[in-house]
Protein backbone atom coordinates (compact mmCIF):
# COMPACT_ATOMS: atom_id res chain seq x y z
CA UNK A 1 0.00 0.00 0.00
CA UNK A 2 2.74 2.45 0.92
CA UNK A 3 4.60 1.62 -2.29
CA UNK A 4 1.47 2.38 -4.30
CA UNK A 5 1.01 5.71 -2.53
CA UNK A 6 4.60 6.76 -3.12
CA UNK A 7 4.45 5.82 -6.78
CA UNK A 8 1.17 7.71 -7.11
CA UNK A 9 2.69 10.88 -5.69
CA UNK A 10 5.37 11.23 -8.34
CA UNK A 11 2.98 9.97 -11.04
CA UNK A 12 0.65 12.80 -10.04
CA UNK A 13 3.51 15.18 -10.83
CA UNK A 14 3.95 13.64 -14.27
CA UNK A 15 0.25 14.01 -15.03
CA UNK A 16 0.28 17.57 -13.76
CA UNK A 17 3.10 18.46 -16.13
CA UNK A 18 1.14 17.18 -19.08
CA UNK A 19 -1.55 19.74 -18.32
CA UNK A 20 0.77 22.68 -17.69
CA UNK A 21 1.51 25.49 -20.06
CA UNK A 22 4.64 26.73 -21.03
CA UNK A 23 21.06 27.05 12.37
CA UNK A 24 17.11 26.99 12.63
CA UNK A 25 15.13 29.96 11.44
CA UNK A 26 12.13 31.49 13.12
CA UNK A 27 8.64 30.29 12.18
CA UNK A 28 7.87 33.42 10.20
CA UNK A 29 10.90 32.71 8.03
CA UNK A 30 9.84 29.20 7.06
CA UNK A 31 7.91 30.07 3.90
CA UNK A 32 9.85 29.39 0.71
CA UNK A 33 10.61 32.73 -0.92
CA UNK A 34 11.06 33.87 -4.49
CA UNK A 35 14.50 33.42 -5.94
CA UNK A 36 16.30 36.75 -5.72
CA UNK A 37 18.53 36.08 -8.71
CA UNK A 38 17.94 34.33 -12.04
CA UNK A 39 18.69 30.59 -11.97
CA UNK A 40 22.14 29.50 -13.10
CA UNK A 41 22.64 27.80 -16.46
CA UNK A 42 23.25 24.49 -14.67
CA UNK A 43 19.85 24.70 -13.01
CA UNK A 44 18.17 25.23 -16.36
CA UNK A 45 20.23 22.67 -18.31
CA UNK A 46 20.55 19.27 -16.62
CA UNK A 47 23.09 18.15 -19.24
CA UNK A 48 25.63 20.41 -17.51
CA UNK A 49 25.37 18.52 -14.21
CA UNK A 50 26.60 14.99 -14.86
CA UNK A 51 29.76 14.67 -12.77
CA UNK A 52 30.49 11.28 -11.22
CA UNK A 53 30.24 11.36 -7.45
CA UNK A 54 32.95 10.17 -5.05
CA UNK A 55 32.58 6.63 -3.76
CA UNK A 56 31.59 7.98 -0.36
CA UNK A 57 30.54 11.52 0.52
CA UNK A 58 28.38 13.53 2.88
CA UNK A 59 25.92 16.31 2.12
CA UNK A 60 24.73 18.79 4.73
CA UNK A 61 21.23 20.19 4.34
CA UNK A 62 20.65 23.29 6.43
CA UNK A 63 16.91 23.52 6.99
CA UNK A 64 14.50 25.78 8.83
CA UNK A 65 14.53 23.23 11.67
CA UNK A 66 18.26 22.51 11.81
CA UNK A 67 20.92 20.54 9.94
CA UNK A 68 20.54 17.13 8.33
CA UNK A 69 23.66 15.24 7.21
CA UNK A 70 23.25 12.51 4.60
CA UNK A 71 26.03 10.01 3.99
CA UNK A 72 25.99 8.65 0.45
CA UNK A 73 27.59 5.35 -0.56
CA UNK A 74 27.86 5.16 -4.33
CA UNK A 75 27.99 1.36 -4.26
CA UNK A 76 24.39 1.28 -3.03
CA UNK A 77 22.90 3.14 -6.00
CA UNK A 78 25.52 4.61 -8.36
CA UNK A 79 23.21 6.64 -10.57
CA UNK A 80 21.21 7.92 -7.62
CA UNK A 81 24.40 8.94 -5.81
CA UNK A 82 25.61 10.78 -8.90
CA UNK A 83 22.35 12.67 -9.42
CA UNK A 84 22.12 13.75 -5.77
CA UNK A 85 25.75 14.87 -5.80
CA UNK A 86 25.18 17.07 -8.84
CA UNK A 87 21.92 18.51 -7.53
CA UNK A 88 23.64 19.56 -4.31
CA UNK A 89 26.66 21.02 -6.12
CA UNK A 90 24.60 23.25 -8.43
CA UNK A 91 22.41 24.56 -5.60
CA UNK A 92 19.23 22.84 -6.70
CA UNK A 93 17.93 22.32 -3.17
CA UNK A 94 18.25 25.92 -1.98
CA UNK A 95 14.84 27.17 -0.86
CA UNK A 96 13.21 23.84 -1.70
CA UNK A 97 10.34 22.78 0.57
CA UNK A 98 9.54 19.51 2.31
CA UNK A 99 6.18 19.49 0.54
CA UNK A 100 4.97 16.05 1.60
CA UNK A 101 5.33 15.01 5.22
CA UNK A 102 3.53 11.79 6.15
CA UNK A 103 4.25 10.72 9.70
CA UNK A 104 5.07 7.03 10.15
CA UNK A 105 5.91 6.81 6.44
CA UNK A 106 8.26 9.34 4.84
CA UNK A 107 9.04 13.00 4.07
CA UNK A 108 9.46 14.08 0.45
CA UNK A 109 11.21 17.02 -1.21
CA UNK A 110 12.85 17.91 -4.51
CA UNK A 111 10.44 20.07 -6.54
CA UNK A 112 12.30 23.29 -7.25
CA UNK A 113 10.61 26.54 -6.24
CA UNK A 114 11.22 28.16 -9.62
CA UNK A 115 8.75 26.67 -12.14
CA UNK A 116 11.21 27.00 -15.03
CA UNK A 117 13.83 24.99 -13.16
CA UNK A 118 11.32 22.40 -11.97
CA UNK A 119 10.08 21.89 -15.53
CA UNK A 120 13.61 21.64 -16.97
CA UNK A 121 14.49 18.74 -14.70
CA UNK A 122 11.36 16.75 -15.48
CA UNK A 123 12.92 16.24 -18.91
CA UNK A 124 16.01 14.65 -17.34
CA UNK A 125 15.04 11.34 -15.76
CA UNK A 126 17.89 8.90 -15.15
CA UNK A 127 18.21 5.15 -15.34
CA UNK A 128 17.19 2.86 -12.52
CA UNK A 129 19.59 1.20 -10.10
CA UNK A 130 19.01 -2.22 -8.62
CA UNK A 131 17.68 -2.20 -5.07
CA UNK A 132 20.65 -3.33 -3.01
CA UNK A 133 19.63 -1.88 0.36
CA UNK A 134 16.30 -1.95 2.14
CA UNK A 135 14.32 1.23 2.80
CA UNK A 136 15.11 1.42 6.49
CA UNK A 137 14.40 4.27 8.88
CA UNK A 138 16.56 7.26 7.94
CA UNK A 139 17.50 5.88 4.53
CA UNK A 140 17.30 8.30 1.61
CA UNK A 141 15.84 7.32 -1.75
CA UNK A 142 14.76 8.85 -5.07
CA UNK A 143 11.04 8.71 -5.80
CA UNK A 144 9.92 7.29 -9.14
CA UNK A 145 6.77 6.58 -11.12
CA UNK A 146 5.57 3.13 -12.03
CA UNK A 147 7.53 3.43 -15.28
CA UNK A 148 11.16 2.33 -15.66
CA UNK A 149 13.92 4.94 -15.52
CA UNK A 150 11.69 7.71 -14.16
CA UNK A 151 13.73 9.09 -11.26
CA UNK A 152 14.58 12.79 -11.56
CA UNK A 153 14.85 15.14 -8.54
CA UNK A 154 12.26 14.08 -5.96
CA UNK A 155 13.69 12.38 -2.90
CA UNK A 156 12.24 10.92 0.27
CA UNK A 157 13.59 10.06 3.71
CA UNK A 158 12.01 7.06 5.41
CA UNK A 159 10.48 7.75 8.81
CA UNK A 160 10.43 4.03 9.58
CA UNK A 161 11.47 0.75 8.02
CA UNK A 162 9.51 0.41 4.75
CA UNK A 163 10.63 -2.93 3.28
CA UNK A 164 7.55 -3.04 1.05
CA UNK A 165 9.18 -0.29 -1.03
CA UNK A 166 12.10 -2.56 -1.92
CA UNK A 167 10.93 -5.29 -4.30
CA UNK A 168 11.32 -6.16 -7.03
CA UNK A 169 15.00 -5.37 -7.36
CA UNK A 170 14.62 -3.82 -10.81
CA UNK A 171 11.47 -1.81 -10.07
CA UNK A 172 11.62 -0.86 -6.40
CA UNK A 173 12.94 2.23 -4.66
CA UNK A 174 16.72 2.12 -4.35
CA UNK A 175 18.26 3.90 -1.31
CA UNK A 176 21.46 5.80 -2.07
CA UNK A 177 22.34 7.04 1.40
CA UNK A 178 21.27 7.48 4.99
CA UNK A 179 20.83 10.24 7.55
CA UNK A 180 23.81 10.13 9.90
CA UNK A 181 23.10 13.39 11.74
CA UNK A 182 19.85 15.23 12.33
CA UNK A 183 17.21 12.51 12.29
CA UNK A 184 15.60 14.48 15.10
CA UNK A 185 15.36 17.38 12.64
CA UNK A 186 13.73 15.11 10.06
CA UNK A 187 11.21 14.00 12.67
CA UNK A 188 10.45 17.62 13.57
CA UNK A 189 9.64 18.82 10.03
CA UNK A 190 6.18 20.37 9.88
CA UNK A 191 3.55 17.87 8.82
CA UNK A 192 0.35 19.62 9.82
CA UNK A 193 -1.00 19.86 6.28
CA UNK A 194 -1.03 16.10 5.89
CA UNK A 195 -0.90 14.14 2.67
CA UNK A 196 -0.78 15.86 -0.74
CA UNK A 197 -3.91 16.39 -2.82
CA UNK A 198 -5.01 13.43 -4.89
CA UNK A 199 -3.94 11.00 -2.19
CA UNK A 200 -6.13 9.36 0.46
CA UNK A 201 -6.60 11.86 3.30
CA UNK A 202 -4.95 14.54 1.17
CA UNK A 203 -7.74 17.12 1.11
CA UNK A 204 -5.67 19.80 2.84
CA UNK A 205 -2.27 19.06 1.36
CA UNK A 206 -0.11 20.46 -1.40
CA UNK A 207 -1.41 20.29 -4.96
CA UNK A 208 1.58 19.20 -7.04
CA UNK A 209 0.17 20.72 -10.23
CA UNK A 210 -0.06 24.11 -8.54
CA UNK A 211 3.41 23.76 -7.05
CA UNK A 212 4.83 23.02 -10.49
CA UNK A 213 2.96 25.90 -12.10
CA UNK A 214 3.45 28.58 -9.42
CA UNK A 215 6.50 27.43 -7.50
CA UNK A 216 7.26 28.80 -4.07
CA UNK A 217 4.71 31.59 -4.41
CA UNK A 218 2.01 28.93 -4.13
CA UNK A 219 3.59 27.44 -1.01
CA UNK A 220 4.13 30.83 0.62
CA UNK A 221 0.49 31.75 0.13
CA UNK A 222 -1.18 28.44 0.91
CA UNK A 223 1.27 26.46 3.06
CA UNK A 224 3.39 29.01 4.94
CA UNK A 225 4.38 26.63 7.74
CA UNK A 226 6.15 24.09 5.56
CA UNK A 227 9.80 23.68 6.42
CA UNK A 228 12.39 24.07 3.68
CA UNK A 229 16.03 23.60 2.85
CA UNK A 230 17.90 26.88 3.23
CA UNK A 231 21.13 25.60 1.69
CA UNK A 232 22.88 22.35 0.81
CA UNK A 233 26.55 21.58 0.35
CA UNK A 234 28.92 18.67 -0.08
CA UNK A 235 31.06 18.36 3.03
CA UNK A 236 34.81 18.40 2.58
CA UNK A 237 36.91 15.58 4.00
Amino acid sequence: MLKRLLTFSILTLALALAGCTDGPAKDQEKSPAKAKTPPSKELLDPSLATEQAPDLYRARLTTTKGDIVIEVDRSWSPRGADRFYNLVKIGFFEDVAFFRVVKDFMVQFGIHGNPAVAKAWTTAPFADDRVLKSNRKGYVTFARTGMPNSRATQIFINYKDNPNLDPPAQAGFSPFGKVVEGMDVVNALYGGYGEMKGMPQGDNGVDVAQLMAQGNDYLSNQFPLLDRIVSAQIEKD
